[in-house]
């Protein structure tokens, strides 16, 4: 009996709520500049890339210290590129384009007496300049 009071109030549920019409959305402006602008930070690889070597000088959460350590990077060698990458909570300062270990091998040798703590890592680098 309960079925035949609940087949009704289903029908015009149903009838009551199918309209059609448009919906408004209504967001703030500051969102289309925050996207223009994301997509303008990270930016897509525009040189050829490969695998090779690069030289990692600091490792630390604080962007001054590694700032102020590129810095330094760019007052001795100004030719050679850095890179500065951000993994929650810390910043990474890279150095170099080096194809192969044996070129990142003398950089660092040169580097170990201003940053005694730095290493060499494989990842995919831009192509080397030519001078």
């Amino acid at each position: 009996m309960k079925v035949f009071y609940v087949i009704p109030f289903l029908i015009l549920s149903m009838f009551g709520h199918s309209q059609s019409g448009n919906v408004v959305v209504h967001k703030d402006p500051r969102l289309d500049n925050f996207i223009k602008q994301r997509g303008m930070i990270i930016p897509p690889a525009t040189s050829p890339q490969m695998s090779g070597y690069r030289v990692q000088l600091i490792f630390d959460s604080n962007k001054k210290i590694v700032d102020d350590a590129r810095s330094k990077f760019i007052s001795q060698h100004p030719k050679i590129d850095t890179y500065i990458s951000y993994s929650a909570p810390h910043f990474t300062l890279k150095v170099g384009d080096f194809r192969s270990k044996q070129d990142a091998e003398k950089i660092k040798d040169e580097l170990m007496r201003d940053f005694p703590t730095c290493f060499i890592v494989k990842e995919t680098i831009n192509l080397p300049r030519i001078d």
